[in-house]
């Protein structure tokens, strides 16, 4: 018999407590639950086989079950405080997975955050699976680190973030910014990084639009990626 054909599965990571906006992953986004909305996209993406909610908290498992996600489990504690960081949540589950005989090949993380999302952008990020480690989306960024960042002096005094010979901002080299929404992982990849960080694995970028690129963290966040949500979906909107 013939080993089962390695799953390409989408993660969507959701903890309870929030602080710049508490409750932000359940509260109504468009007419539905903020993370509804990343697990609609990733159900009807044709290059997911399997769509699974790691949370520590019930109303947020409750609404995921209810929008067709699979929530196996209540995220252990350690895993679910301010201080935790992600990767080893998304291993933690994805390990979960396999020892209840998944074959799991690549992994596509989805932050609940960041509705915006389309299906282009789905399918591009994974259909560059397997050029790197790990692709990531990116987006350009407002400011460039060459020309127009500055850090403090410990006088007080400015300095660019990263000095160059520039006269234009034109001149600038491109430089873009994680925009955390949608990350595809090969799986060896993700055990390494959970182990040893992210920064451990080869990384591609996936580009995507600034205007989809919105990651909700506060209510002002929220303002403005609905009023951009309302807009995208055709809806007749104003400032």
């Amino acid at each position: 018999m013939s080993e089962p054909r390695p799953k390409t599965i989408a993660t969507i990571c959701a903890r309870g407590g929030s602080k710049g906006l508490p409750r932000k992953n359940v509260l109504p986004f468009a007419g539905k639950p903020l993370i509804a909305h990343s697990i609609e996209q990733a159900l009807a993406c044709p290059l997911i086989d399997a769509v699974y909610v790691s949370t520590d908290d019930d109303e947020i498992a409750s609404v995921a079950l209810r929008h067709g996600a699979q929530v196996p489990y209540r995220r252990p504690a350690e895993l679910a405080s301010d201080a935790a960081p992600k990767i080893p949540a998304i291993e933690h589950l994805v390990a979960y997975l396999e020892q209840q005989g998944e074959a799991i090949g690549t992994v596509v993380d989805l932050q609940p955050t960041s509705p915006l999302r389309i299906q282009d952008d789905l399918i591009s990020a994974i259909r560059l699976a397997g050029t790197a480690d790990l692709i990531v989306t990116v987006t350009e960024p407002s400011h460039n680190p060459y020309y127009s960042l500055v850090e403090t002096e410990p006088d007080g005094t400015l300095r660019v973030s990263k000095p160059a010979t520039l006269v234009r901002r034109q001149d600038a080299p491109a430089v873009w910014g994680l925009n955390g929404s949608i990350y595809v992982w090969q799986r060896a990849a993700l055990q390494q990084a959970a182990l040893h960080g992210f920064w451990s694995v080869s990384i591609r970028p996936s580009v995507m639009p600034r205007r989809r690129s919105v990651d909700i963290d506060d209510a002002f966040d929220f303002e403005c990626a609905e009023w951009l949500y309302r807009r995208q979906q055709g809806e007749q909107v104003s400032l």
